[in-house]
């Protein structure tokens, strides 16, 4: 039983792939031409469907939105009962099917041509009243459903989903759809704050731990554990010159049991760490990392210390 549902779940899989790489073979001029309207495009972009091609049109809608193609979600059975007041006459329709015969996309279309929109078809059968009445078709036929009954959509949702992952995609190399735009849209989400959180958003909350290279030992050991950040920075002229870690503190003291005539500079590691105030959160990370550290000296432009951005600042933020 167990084997026979592994086997089920890898043939899904497998004929759900060969459909998408079919798609490849549609890829053409038209699909170009397609992307030329929507590129230029004065208004927005409206994609309907029906049933499950209506589920694939608000994912393809939201990641439109969110990739600098302002979209709108209109279901087609909505749309025949009062929601064509969506549509303006700049924007372009996608309209989404599999058969592209369904009643309600069938009395759709006419109202969409009285109102002058350039119509676009994502459609699995080029032969249907939606293919012969759009301005451009994209063509998405499978050869066969991956429901065992071969009615369920499986191979053609997934095939719907990916062309609107291509045209997404290709509209952001066009329009030159950048890192920096992207967190714009997403200022509230984990990959929008990698993409814009800075390390001045963060260190300015943490106490500021220095001490002189001849600081006395109670002096430095004071300074680290009233900070709370384990360790603290050894400046002179407010630049960072060394550093001394709780960790550096353990390793003094079982080698010198007696650390009075020691000072900061006797115990301090030299040319430590820093980070730019400007650089992003996610560059103070990845260089903990690197080096498999907790913490780093954040600097500004002139090289002078101005404080600590540690790990649990980069956890409590949701980027770690």
């Amino acid at each position: 039983m167990d084997q026979r549902i592994i086997e089920t779940a890898k043939q899904v899989l497998q004929m759900e792939s060969t459909a998408v790489l079919q798609l490849q073979q549609y890829v053409n001029d038209d699909f170009v031409r397609c992307l030329d309207v929507i590129l230029h495009c004065k208004g927005r972009v409206i994609v309907t469907g029906i049933g499950k091609s209506a589920i694939i049109a608000q994912k393809i809608v939201a990641t439109f939105n969110s990739t600098g193609t302002p979209a709108v979600y209109m279901h087609a059975a909505d749309a025949i009962h009062g929601d064509l007041g969506i549509i303006q006459p700049d924007d372009v329709v996608i309209a989404i099917s599999k058969s592209g015969n369904t009643p309600e996309i069938s009395v759709l279309i006419p109202f969409l041509k009285q109102s002058n929109t350039t119509l676009i078809a994502l459609v699995g059968n080029t032969q249907s009243f939606l293919a012969s009445e759009a301005d451009y078709v994209l063509n998405c036929t499978v050869d066969k459903e991956a429901c065992p009954n071969n009615l369920a959509p499986t191979c053609s949702s997934t095939a719907q989903l990916a062309m609107g992952d291509a045209i997404a995609s290709c509209l952001i190399e066009l329009r030159g759809f950048s890192s920096n735009d992207f967190a714009k849209f997403h200022p509230g989400g984990i990959l929008g704050k990698r993409l814009y959180l800075k390390v001045a958003d963060l260190y300015k909350y943490n106490d500021v731990p220095l001490v002189q290279p001849d600081a006395a030992m109670p002096q430095v050991i004071l300074e680290i554990s009233g900070k709370c950040l384990g360790v603290t920075a050894v400046t002179v002229d407010k630049k960072v010159v060394g550093a001394i870690t709780d960790g550096d503190l353990r390793r003094m003291l079982e080698k010198n049991p007696d650390y009075a005539h020691l000072t900061a500079k006797d115990v301090m590691t030299v040319n430590p760490k820093t980070i730019n105030v400007n650089s992003l959160a996610l560059d103070a990370l990845n260089l903990m990392k690197q080096k498999n550290i907790t913490n780093l000296f954040v600097v500004n432009d002139a090289d002078e210390y101005l404080g600590v951005i540690h790990i649990h600042d980069l956890i409590r933020e949701g980027i770690f």
